[in-house]
């Protein structure tokens, strides 16, 4: 992911549109290669230089891992569907994730200074997850990753995304001031979500795979 790069966009369910002057493009490619990080560096936003292997490196690149993997969900979603409006919406939440991680929390920083994830966007998964969760049968067993074509990809979306959550805690760990809560609830509640719409994906369950413990003993 590059550093910074920002989302736009609306989950369904009316999403506050951010305003344009509020935060303008902070991203401009003219030139793919620019030779800068052949030294094993990389800049975040603002124009510090870090390690590659950077904890707060990792945190955004896991998320972009997770976005990709999601990019290939939505091509089995189905062009139109609701769960496509959805990735492709939380597709462009995860670079407003990454923008987050790959800028560093600013002592006394000011309200609006920089793109955060909010609390709405934490909120609007939480409803979404309720939403879709509402139809399905409760389980009576872990659901191993697979079913349709469309479920094993939400699911490995999904597991790249827990990674992407640990990455971003490990961060906070190391840099409590300097770090967003709101990008790990943001991450948690990504996983849910995407848990629940493999069950979607799945007939709401009805072709899931379940777990039966000691099977293959």
């Amino acid at each position: 992911m590059i550093a910074g790069c920002v989302g736009h966009g609306g989950l369904p369910g009316g999403r506050r549109e951010t305003d344009e002057s509020e935060f303008q493009t902070m991203v401009k490619l003219n030139k793919i290669y620019t030779r800068t990080g052949d030294d094993g560096t990389t800049g975040l936003v603002g124009g510090h230089r870090v390690r590659k292997t950077d904890r707060r490196v990792e945190a955004y690149g896991t998320v972009d891992e997770a976005n990709s993997f999601i990019g290939l969900a939505v091509l089995h979603a189905g062009e139109g569907s609701k769960i496509s409006a959805v990735l492709r919406a939380i597709q462009n939440d995860l670079f407003d994730v990454g923008a987050d991680l790959a800028t560093p929390i600013e002592p006394e920083e000011k309200a609006g200074a920089a793109l955060r994830i909010t609390p709405a966007q934490v909120d609007r998964l939480e409803r979404l997850i309720d939403e879709f969760n509402e139809p399905i049968p409760a389980l009576s067993s872990f659901v191993l990753p697979g079913g349709t074509a469309l479920a094993a990809e939400l699911h490995a979306a999904r597991t790249v995304t827990r990674r992407a959550e640990r990455a971003a805690v490990g961060l906070l760990d190391e840099h409590p001031g300097a770090t967003s809560i709101e990008t790990i609830r943001y991450l948690n509640r990504l996983s849910d979500l995407l848990f629940v719409l493999a069950r979607v994906a799945n007939g709401n369950g009805a072709s899931d795979v379940l777990w039966r413990p000691g099977a293959g003993r």
